[in-house]
């Protein structure tokens, strides 16, 4: 679900990264509403249901329906899965899954794109409750990088750190990107990389930073569904996601 246009990185105003604020409060909501739905025997049907209704209510458009021709408004990744797996009927949630819910949408002309994964039922083994303890705690360090005069560098190498330090590794086929009137813009915001490497971050850039984190080894594939990435070693994966704004103030989570 990567397309980054031209290449050129916009630079939002203060209004602009307020109405995208605005956009990423309304995605959270839809996240916590969704989250609450993930219980055993629910389908990932289910949660786009509801995630669809939601999102309609509250006066937004979903970004990911037929973007590409993708056929949903949520990603729903179980497990192995690692983003962009299609919900379905006949895709039940079991106790001891963890399911990656990520979500999209466009209000007055901007975009907000999060994610989290979630432990179904309360029985999760200790290695997914470190996976998803780690995975997130990822994304922090990645979103304490974000200030003026630092690098995406900075960015992937602390994500990429706190991961590997864990024994987890990064997905490198799948990364982050600027975000603002599309759903994709540049740059890309890889999980890895080294301090001082790749583009500067100056004030008003927008960034979705998303660590996508794997049990076990980095590789990944598509399934035949064209959209579906799973661990190439069925190994789980965990997926967490915000839109964070560059200021003179520091990082700003517009995700919250």
């Amino acid at each position: 679900m990567m397309s980054f246009g031209d290449d050129k990185i916009v630079r939002k105003s203060p209004e602009e990264i307020e109405k995208m604020r605005r956009s990423g409060q309304l995605v959270r909501q839809v996240l916590n509403h969704v989250k609450a739905l993930v219980v055993p025997g629910a389908s990932t049907m289910d949660l786009e249901k509801a995630a669809e209704k939601l999102i309609a209510e509250l006066g937004a458009t979903p970004a990911f329906k037929g973007y590409y021709d993708y056929p949903c408004v949520l990603c729903t990744s179980i497990n192995e899965e690692i983003v962009h797996g299609i919900p379905s009927e006949k895709r039940v949630l079991k106790t001891g899954d963890i399911v990656s819910v990520d979500c999209g949408v466009v209000l007055d002309g901007y975009y907000g794109d999060a994610a989290i994964t979630v432990p179904v039922g309360e029985t999760l083994t200790e290695e997914l409750r470190k996976l998803l303890e780690v995975t997130e705690a990822s994304l922090y360090k990645g979103i304490e990088q974000v200030k003026i005069g630092n690098t995406i560098g900075h960015v992937g190498s602390a994500i990429q750190k706190h991961v590997e330090a864990n024994g987890f590794s990064v997905v490198r086929e799948f990364v982050g990107h600027g975000i603002g009137t599309k759903l994709h813009e540049a740059p890309q915001i890889p999980n890895f990389g080294k301090k001082g490497q790749g583009v500067e971050l100056t004030e008003g850039m927008v960034l979705a930073i998303e660590p996508m984190v794997n049990s076990g080894g980095p590789e990944a594939k598509v399934l035949g569904d064209k959209w579906t990435a799973v661990t190439l070693d069925g190994s789980y994966s965990a997926h967490f996601e915000h839109c964070v704004a560059v200021t003179k103030q520091g990082p700003m989570i517009l995700t919250q």
